[in-house]
């Protein structure tokens, strides 16, 4: 059997769960917009279907699902080079996700420690789409014959998922049709940590505004959540293992790292021996230079939601003449009549 060749494609997805951060934006949407821009095709993805795994208030899904799409394309990412699509209106999705419930074996998802984070204690009383929610990222990204995924640190175990399940579908039938998809995981900032405290991840859930930079704040906003950010008396190191036990340090040189698509290394060869009280400043300047053109820009599309909605629209027709061919195909290797 010949092994197939798969044209590169990327695929990657963010919930529309509200709130969209420096974290979303550092360490995922600035590299779908540099992705577009190489030797892929490039599918980015509302996941609204994963949002519904815990209760959603349908006029905020609707208002969080367009803020996102408008985020992506205020941050640069375009229709004309991308496939922008919001999950729900791509039906394959869901329906390929139902055979990956039936190819996954349970072992492997109560393995998912991003199901016991959201359960907490009370796992019985969660959705059984939160179970299962992880064959159904599987089948967002095979449902392309995605070859690559830009991911966060903390959603690898996600993808060695979906290369788990392309493997067993592929050796249950004999067929090499999916592929293995692989991790794309790069830049300082790939883990953005909050502004107050540098242990945690910077999270929309947090109940301090300022433990987070919103990617809707504007410029006096987003230079004073800067100024009040926790740090250390220290003055910053001249290189990167300076920074091992400074988490607060750390995060603010990383941010600044990856908003001026520099390395930690470079940033600290030019700040290294300055004080807070210096380096703040210069952060929160590249801050407002790089973030509140995109917040602008997101405001504007936002007072048209009709822009939005035809945008989503196109992709997902775009999307199916990919999709269908690959579900259909699908169903004839598992043995559905058709």
């Amino acid at each position: 059997m010949t092994t197939p060749t798969f044209t590169p494609r990327v695929f990657s997805g963010i919930q529309p769960s509200g709130g969209l951060t420096l974290g979303n934006y550092l360490g995922a949407i600035k590299r779908f917009v540099s992705m577009q821009d190489e030797a892929f095709e490039t599918i980015y993805c509302m996941v609204d279907l994963h949002a519904i795994t815990v209760w959603q208030d349908p006029a905020d899904l609707r208002h969080n699902t367009r803020e996102l799409a408008a985020g992506f394309i205020a941050s640069g990412i375009s229709p004309e080079k991308s496939i922008l699509i919001n999950q729900s209106q791509v039906p394959e999705h869901a329906q390929l996700a139902w055979i990956f419930n039936c190819v996954a074996r349970m072992g492997w998802m109560k393995r998912m420690t991003q199901f016991k984070d959201k359960a907490g204690k009370n796992a019985e009383a969660a959705s059984l789409g939160l179970f299962g929610y992880p064959a159904l990222m599987a089948a967002d990204i095979l449902i392309y014959h995605a070859t690559h995924v830009p991911v966060g640190e903390d959603q690898k175990q996600h993808l060695e998922l979906t290369r788990d399940i392309a493997a067993k579908f592929n050796h249950d039938y004999g067929v090499d049709f999916f592929p293995l998809t692989e991790p794309v995981i790069e830049g300082a900032a790939t883990r953005v940590m909050s502004l107050r405290d540098g242990s945690k991840k910077m999270s929309k859930s947090d109940p301090s505004d300022a433990s987070r930079i919103n990617m809707t704040d504007d410029a006096d906003t987003l230079a004073k959540k800067i100024r009040k950010a926790k740090t250390d008396p220290d003055a910053l190191p001249s290189e990167a293992a300076g920074l091992a036990d400074r988490p607060e340090a750390r995060n603010l040189v990383n941010i600044y790292a990856a908003l001026n698509d520099q390395s930690v290394e470079e940033v600290l060869r030019e700040v290294g021996g300055q004080q807070f009280g210096t380096f703040k400043p210069l952060l929160a300047e590249l801050a407002v230079a790089k973030l509140s053109p995109i917040s602008e820009e997101m405001a504007r599309l936002m007072a048209d939601p009709s822009e939005i909605d035809r945008i989503l629209s196109r992709g997902a027709g775009q999307a199916r003449e990919i999709t269908a061919p690959i579900l259909e195909k699908t169903y004839e290797i598992v043995g559905m009549v058709r």
